[in-house]
């Protein structure tokens, strides 16, 4: 038992649970004095403790179980010397490892055995710490509205702002779900030659494709026959008696009803209250059926066909503006008789003041302004093959964060002026973020050229090496703040899809990729510029050397596995 609890990754959230439930024990164990006649209320247990996170406090504490919460438990917040033994031996999979702990005016604080957490994470590699704690199945197809024809396919020059971070974080969730262990295709598919794929190629978005000549034919009218056939549509009868009547939605529409005489129409409120459909807008009345709902329907179709289980998710990522669009669509899909599981991840506006720019505009602006900040730093070196390809992912790099580092459901605000540059210094997004990733690649190098040369040696098997040597408070931020909690932060977004009775939209917290690593290069590069990490050359400070190595080229891996679920490739060198 030991064995597995050694070997299982260290996790916050069992943490959390072990020293909450060390500290409440059985309820039927605490003293009667403590409950106030039975009239005690006791908390959440999984509020009872909080992880600290600052570096002010982590200097002496790593949880906190506040005092109003011990005096819920105890009478005179006296914690009684039984549960103090709970919580200082506490064990468990996945459980850090506690090293003391005492009660101050804050609350009953505890320390976490650091050097035993450097160990047990950085000796044997930090693999396990770069994946979800658990795989997920199932299905899940994103589909962007944006992106179907409209009649035609959207280009560059068509394509919105607020379209192009709907774009974005479908993206995005594709490979956030993919590392949860989720089957996910994308919808729908475009013609393989045409602008808005090389475009999004420029944006490091791998987008299926078909020949220019392809069709999907054959799905359309499967689609128009089981949406003609549907107990949903609309008969002349019906039509006339609601036209003539004003009820369900239709009274002012006689004129469309004129233009429309013979189309096919589906009552949508019908199949959503029928269905029991939750959370789509009340307002949904009669549809008409167009060519391009049909195609859209269709490309639905195709993108589930593949699925490995019966039953897919179909994620519609849309802007706030199409919202009410994409919930028909959806709803006309159900007439259809899809019985998918529908969810709406509905986006903000993009806006940016004094200034109206398209797609295809801001890319061009951001890449110009990126390679103009390239060569004030770097001077005439800017230039080939290499640069390009570090421009084009410091541009991208600097639209996804742009775009992505803001709460979905929130606007975002752009600064698009020309003269206001993007800087390659300090924590701005995207470009700070790969620079620090750039320097931890560059150390290594220098590290590398050292052995080379003689003057270190390989770096020795974990194994072998004291981790106590890690005391500074930026080692310990570090492990305890990214490393260790990384995982947990990768399953929360399959857990949104779970969530039953929210209706129609859903919420998922698509920004924290993101932050995480804009927090992460912050407390990095502080901790870089204030470490020596390659000393000197002299056996006695080896062991420290190599610990500190050990813990970076964990961060390294970190920086890769984040990076690589916004579809970004590390820059190596800058």
């Amino acid at each position: 038992m030991e064995n597995t609890e050694e070997s299982s990754p260290l996790r916050i959230t069992p943490t959390v649970r072990a020293l909450s439930s060390a500290l409440r024990g059985k309820r039927d164990n605490v003293p009667d004095s403590s409950r106030e006649n039975g009239d005690r209320i006791f908390p959440d247990p999984e509020k009872l403790w909080f992880k600290e996170s600052s570096a002010k406090n982590l200097r002496n504490r790593d949880f906190l179980s506040p005092t109003t919460m011990l005096n819920t438990l105890y009478a005179d917040g006296q914690v009684p010397p039984a549960v103090m033994s709970r919580v200082l031996s506490l064990r468990g999979t996945g459980v850090l490892p506690v090293a003391g702990g005492e009660v101050m005016g804050e609350g009953l604080r505890v320390r976490v055995d650091r050097a035993a957490a450097f160990r047990a994470v950085l000796a044997g590699g930090a693999t396990d710490y770069l994946m979800p704690s658990s795989q997920r199945q199932g299905c899940v197809v994103l589909n962007c509205p944006a992106l179907h024809p409209k009649p035609s396919t959207p280009t560059p020059d068509t394509l919105t702002l607020g379209q192009l971070r709907t774009v974005l974080l479908a993206d995005h969730m594709g490979a956030l779900l993919r590392r949860q262990g989720f089957a996910v295709s994308y919808c729908p598919t475009l013609p393989e030659d045409s602008d808005i794929i090389t475009f999004l190629r420029a944006l490091g978005i791998d987008w299926p494709t078909a020949p220019a000549n392809w069709t999907n034919e054959k799905r359309e009218e499967k689609i128009q026959e089981a949406l003609e056939s549907s107990p949903y549509r609309e008969r002349e009868t019906e039509r006339g008696r609601r036209t003539s009547g004003g009820g369900g939605g239709g009274g002012g529409r006689k004129a469309e009803e004129g233009e429309n005489e013979g189309a096919l129409r589906v009552n949508l409120k019908r199949v959503f209250q029928e269905e029991g459909l939750l959370g789509y807008d009340p307002s949904l009345g009669t549809c008409t059926v167009h060519r391009d709902s049909v195609s859209h329907l269709a490309q639905l179709d195709l993108a589930t066909a593949d699925c490995s289980v019966a039953m897919a998710t179909a994620l519609h990522v849309t802007s706030c503006q199409d919202e009410f669009r994409q919930q028909q669509i959806a709803v006309l899909w159900r007439a259809s008789g899809a019985t998918h599981t529908q969810r709406h991840l509905v986006c903000g506006p993009v806006k940016t003041p004094g200034s109206h720019l398209t797609a295809a505009q801001y890319l061009q602006l951001r890449r110009g302004q990126m390679k103009e900040a390239s060569e004030m730093k770097y001077g005439d070196q800017v230039e080939g093959q290499t640069w390009d390809d570090i421009i084009r992912v410091m541009t991208s790099a600097t639209v996804r964060f742009e775009l992505l580092s803001t709460v979905h459901t929130s606007p975002v605000t752009l600064d698009v002026q020309r003269e206001g540059g993007v800087s390659t210094k300090g924590p701005r997004g995207g470009v700070f973020v790969m620079y620090n990733c750039a320097r931890l690649h560059t150390l290594f190098d220098s590290y590398e050229r050292g052995v080379e040369k003689g003057l270190y040696p390989e770096i020795p098997e974990g194994s072998q090496l004291d981790f106590s040597a890690l005391k500074e408070e930026g080692e310990w931020l570090l492990l305890f703040n990214y490393l260790i909690p990384f995982s947990e932060l990768l399953d929360q977004s399959g857990q949104a899809l779970d969530c039953e009775g929210g209706g129609a939209r859903v919420n998922i917290k698509t920004e924290q990729i993101c932050k995480f690593l804009v927090s992460l290069s912050k407390d990095f590069s502080s901790y870089y510029n204030r470490v020596h990490v390659l000393g000197e050359p002299l056996p006695h400070l080896f062991n420290q050397m190599f610990c500190r190595l050990y813990l970076l080229r964990a961060l390294r891996e970190l920086y890769h596995s984040a990076l690589d679920i916004l579809n970004l490739p590390p820059i190596r060198q800058l």
